[in-house]
């Protein structure tokens, strides 16, 4: 790296609590700090705060100490030799700044995803074309931006804080953790409700932890929304369970690499954005039904030696994949723009090679309309309704058997 200072401006969307997309944000702006980066970071002022002062604070009490300046609004005062949109909208800001100026896009997921078919659609998607070189969080935007849009993209892998979230020998729970973010239409939260329901069904001495929410979310059966978690109560919880589910409909989440980083086996769903990146010694992809979702989750419930080998396998797979690997693969694809170097279109291949884990036999007997009626029965959450679907469940025959089937393989 050059011994004169880089100068770099980053573009983020407005603060929210609990969001791993700013903290991974955060982290990649301290590690350029620290390695000769002067960085000031800009914030969408929608009425969070009143300075940059209070704009520091608000950052500190949610993400810690970050070394770099602090302004209100997108007016990027001065010159800098970098600057780094982080969220489409910001993406034609940056594009629009005069000057020689590296214009680097942080794609931490793809957004336009997040949005109907429509004019923010359209934007979202537009934001690839606006001439900035993209680096990417895994392997599966870089290839989606490279095959969509023809541009060249860089990546850094996923990683975790290993010095958090690692193995304690803490005593286990026959329990599973699920992420639960209704306010986050990716994170699929009634999809993996309505799966945690068949599980506790089947095994009524399972404990069910959501967490990561503010927001109540409607469930009927026994479980403790832990609501935010501190990342150290993240991992005592990884530790304490032994299923953690995770669902992610775009890019992955960085959540089921700290699970397997603390030794937990992980769920999600077989999609093609969980193909690239997620290790298939270490997480069971399943089809992305209620049902299919259950029986991976209740494969490795079942199956102790299966449940160890992928917790050994995704502590083996994370040793190496620590926060500062990550940030210095985001250095080092900084170098190469600034360098002009080593930007090319480039093979990115899948790294998950298994078939997706599908419902079982016994789940398949279920017919359209029982699931439609429990699907029914699960809106109404009146005593009531819940003594009426508790009755109908405990009479399911087809559902009793998965459970007597797993049991006894």
């Amino acid at each position: 790296m050059k011994s004169v200072a880089y100068k770099a401006a980053w573009l983020l969307p407005a603060f929210l609590e609990g969001s791993g997309g700013h903290r991974t944000i955060f982290q990649n702006i301290q590690y350029l700090a620290e390695h000769g980066y002067r960085c000031d970071v800009y914030i969408e002022d929608c009425g969070q705060a009143r300075n940059a002062k209070d704009l520091r604070k608000l950052a500190e009490s949610y993400f810690g100490v970050c070394r770099c300046r602090y302004f209100l609004g997108y007016d990027v005062q001065g010159t800098y030799d970098i600057v780094v949109a982080t969220v489409w909208y910001t993406a034609k800001i940056a594009a629009g700044l005069l000057g020689n100026v590296k214009k680097i896009y942080f794609i931490q997921d793809y957004e336009p995803l997040f949005y109907p078919a429509g004019e923010n659609y359209l934007e979202a998607c537009d934001s690839y074309c606006q001439g900035l070189y993209p680096v990417t969080i895994g392997r599966w935007l870089a290839q989606k931006i490279q095959q969509d849009y023809k541009v060249p993209a860089q990546f850094f892998e996923f990683c975790a804080d290993t010095g958090v979230y690692r193995k304690t020998g803490k005593k286990q729970e026959q329990a599973v953790c699920f992420i639960c973010q209704p306010e986050k239409k990716r994170r699929c939260a009634r999809l993996g409700i309505a799966a945690l329901a068949i599980v506790k069904y089947l095994k009524p001495d399972i404990n069910i932890y959501l967490y990561g929410s503010k927001e109540q979310v409607d469930v009927w059966f026994e479980h403790k929304n832990l609501k935010l978690l501190s990342v150290e109560q993240c991992n005592r919880l990884y530790n304490k369970c032994t299923v953690g589910l995770c669902i992610s409909a775009s890019n992955p989440s960085r959540v089921p690499f700290e699970m397997i980083a603390a030794g937990l086996p992980v769920v999600d769903i077989y999609r093609e954005n969980n193909l690239y990146d997620l290790p298939p010694q270490a997480v069971s992809l399943a089809h992305y039904t209620p049902q299919a979702i259950a029986q991976a989750i209740l494969d490795i419930l079942c199956h102790p030696a299966k449940r160890k080998e992928m917790s050994e396998a995704g502590q083996a797979y994370m040793r190496e994949r620590t926060i500062e690997e990550g940030c210095r693969q985001f250095l080092d694809a900084v170098g190469k723009i600034t360098d002009q170097s080593g930007t090319g279109l480039q093979h990115i291949p899948k790294l998950y090679q298994k078939e997706a884990v599908d419902a079982g036999t016994a789940c398949q007997m279920l017919t359209k309309e029982e699931w439609e009626m429990l699907a029914q029965k699960s809106k109404d959450h009146s005593l009531l309704a819940r003594l009426k679907r508790n009755y109908w469940l405990k009479n399911n025959k087809a559902l009793r058997s998965i459970y007597q089937k797993l049991r006894d393989s």
